[in-house]
């Protein structure tokens, strides 16, 4: 399964994340398009809990889930006041309430190659979204990954214990729309000087506008933003990350 060895090192890996100016543009994304004083946030794919940790920071009631066994205890362990972890997939979650927010962060619907896979995510979040609540997820952006294709790419990255390197090797397969991402993980137990290698493949779907909104059609859902990750531009034949905020139809 994707992330049962690379979750022992996702948050090395991603210390360089900014959580925290990531947080700052969902809550302005919440402030603009949620119901007036939401609380309540469902996060899909929430690994390890560092945008749980920080949504929690502002007050949020937060539930998160996540396929990745290992992803989840580290959640747990963060002991996040206002926060709950569960193991559920995507596609098939059954909670037993709805959300005032659902967010799906860190392209989770790419991890989706499969078009019915994509579609039961979305609809599964618009089961547990209440009426006026809102859907926000971001997504490898197609236009960019064919003009730019993935490229081999190496990070390294190392603690008081380890030190990580991890070669990331790009297949792409054009007709499925799909990127096979190969990473190998070589880590060094840095006390000991002893070696062991990681190797997973990660395959990542990209997705187009006219995809995302029948998919949300199909679901009972419309964007009311489709932009650029971050800077809210207007996403170009540059832009691999594009965020959508969704809410319900109105009957």
């Amino acid at each position: 399964m994707v992330f049962d060895n690379y979750a022992k090192y996702y948050n090395l890996l991603y210390k360089d994340k900014d959580y925290n100016s990531e947080t700052d543009y969902v809550q302005s994304l919440i402030k603009q398009y949620a119901p007036t004083q939401a609380k309540t946030l469902l996060d899909i794919g929430c690994g390890t809990g560092l945008h749980a940790y920080y949504m929690a920071q502002l007050g949020y009631q937060v539930t998160g889930i996540d396929s990745a066994q290992e992803m989840v205890n580290q959640a747990l362990e963060k002991k996040i006041p206002n926060a709950d972890f569960h193991v559920e997939n995507a596609t098939s979650f059954s909670l037993d309430k709805k959300f005032e927010i659902i967010t799906s962060l860190f392209h989770v619907l790419s991890y989706q190659t499969l078009t019915q896979d994509a579609l039961d995510m979305i609809q599964n979040a618009s089961a547990h979204l209440n009426e006026e609540g809102i859907f926000i997820f971001d997504f490898w952006y197609g236009p960019a990954v064919l003009t730019e294709k993935p490229s081999v790419k190496v990070k390294r990255l190392e603690d008081d214990e380890i030190k990580v390197t991890r070669i990331a090797e790009p297949v792409l397969k054009i007709n499925e729309n799909i990127v096979d991402v190969n990473f190998e993980l070589v880590i060094q137990d840095k006390p000991n000087n002893q070696f062991s290698v990681v190797k997973e493949t990660h395959p990542m779907r990209y997705f187009f506008k006219p995809e995302i909104e029948l998919l949300l059609d199909r679901a009972g859902m419309y964007p009311v933003y489709f932009n650029e990750w971050m800077s809210g531009n207007t996403p170009s034949a540059s832009t691999w990350g594009v965020c959508c905020v969704a809410t319900k139809k109105r009957n």
